[in-house]
């Protein structure tokens, strides 16, 4: 059995490093904290998509600090509520399958287990909500849905926005929040973690944790981290840093921040203490380079996902491939034999590109390579219909640089 740990440096970090805020208060937290008794926490992931990305890791890494506290932590996967759709945006979202379930959430523990540890003294529990949502009758979703009102329910914002524009709700998104609350109803937890995004499903949850349990429990949200491009990061945009992606992809896609979001990415995604990011903040708005400290928030990055070992060596891959523009060591080979489909006796350069999934559609293919994004052997190409068999007709192998960072090797045989 864990001990309790009353670390003052970690609880202070729990409660203040990119928290958006605590419910009921953080100086009530703070006291059952350092209470000494065992809490259980819960954060949940539902399996819209295939990857965990570093949004993710931002609570993920908070479930971290309370396992090494000793408490009772669960990584949830809301392989159930994922079938209904967090209403999270203007439109309905599709109902999910078992099967595109399944797949999703297939590589999610193996993933989350670079930042948490799901072996050991006190490993992390890894649950699915179907194990009790699946098994509720219909008195049962009468007797919830008892527990909240229509008016609670539409004070969610996009309920609000879409009743305004007259767009449709439909009725089993009202329910999303409350099947979210009865998770924590079924753990009996004493904590709910999650992004700012998910504060009314959380409170909703504490609604609900009070009419079953008659307990209050702790909502504690943080702040969200956008995507490179400014966006929400998203599984289901696909626009994330993945934690599955390889130590360059990680440093590469990090280094893609705009320099707006090198002190919130230092803060939220990094380890580096919050002296020293205060120190890169003023260094930056004194005039100093912000590439500098982007580098330096790129590597920590890494490094707190893959290793410092992995993080410098995408360092100097970065380094050599970027700045100094030269051909990494490792790429991804191809033999041309298996890019030709069946009776295809030649293949061009869009086709090649579109194949390879360099970008998502053929379209933006067509258009990395008609504005110059493209060259073979360090030669621009524009021909979109440039064939790639002539060319090894004449050579064993070629390298291609896709963009500035997709480098491939075709070679003839």
């Amino acid at each position: 059995m864990a001990t309790i740990l009353k670390d003052q440096k970690l609880i202070d970090e729990f409660l203040n490093r990119g928290v958006e805020k605590i419910y009921p208060s953080k100086e009530k937290l703070r006291k059952k904290l350092l209470s000494g008794k065992k809490l259980k926490i819960y954060q949940g992931f539902d399996p819209t998509g295939k990857y965990l990305h570093v949004g993710h890791a931002i609570g993920i890494r908070a479930l971290s600090i309370l396992q090494k506290l000793g408490h009772e932590v669960i990584f949830l996967v809301g392989d159930f509520t994922s079938k209904i759709g967090d209403p999270d945006k203007d439109t309905t979202r599709e109902m999910l399958n078992d099967q595109q379930i399944y797949s999703n959430m297939r590589g999610w523990q193996k993933q989350a287990a670079q930042l948490i540890e799901f072996e050991g003294k006190n490993p992390v529990k890894f649950l699915y909500n179907s194990s009790w949502l699946s098994k509720l009758q219909f008195e049962d979703i009468l007797k919830l849905m008892s527990k909240i009102t229509l008016q609670r329910m539409i004070e969610r914002d996009m309920f609000e926005r879409r009743l305004k524009q007259g767009d449709p709700i439909r009725l089993h998104e009202m329910i999303y929040p409350l099947m979210q609350g009865y998770d924590g109803v079924a753990m009996e937890v004493d904590m709910e973690l999650g992004g700012s995004d998910q504060t009314f499903n959380m409170l909703v949850g504490r609604d609900i944790s009070r009419a079953y349990l008659n307990k209050e429990k702790f909502v504690r949200t943080h702040q969200m981290m956008d995507a490179p491009d400014q966006r929400t990061m998203s599984k289901t945009k696909g626009n994330g840093i993945n934690l599955s992606d390889s130590a360059e992809e990680i440093f590469g896609k990090a280094m893609s921040y705009p320099d707006s979001l090198i002190i919130k990415g230092f803060e939220l995604l990094t380890k580096v203490e919050m002296k020293d990011i205060k120190r890169y903040e003023k260094l930056i708005k004194q005039g100093q380079n912000p590439m500098k400290f982007k580098k330096i928030m790129a590597f920590e990055i890494v490094k707190l996902i893959k290793g410092e070992k992995k993080a410098k060596k995408a360092k100097e891959h970065f380094v050599k491939v970027f700045s100094k523009r030269e051909t990494p060591d490792e790429i991804k080979t191809y033999k041309l034999s298996s890019l030709l489909k069946e009776s295809q006796q030649q293949l061009n350069l869009l086709d090649l590109l579109n194949s390879l999934k360099i970008r998502d559609s053929k379209g933006k293919c067509k258009q990395l390579i008609a504005q110059g994004g493209v060259s073979i052997d360090g030669k621009k190409q524009t021909d979109l219909n440039l064939s790639i068999t002539e060319i090894l007709d004449k050579k064993p192998q070629i390298i291609i640089k896709a963009g500035k960072k997709d480098f491939l090797k075709i070679i003839k045989a």
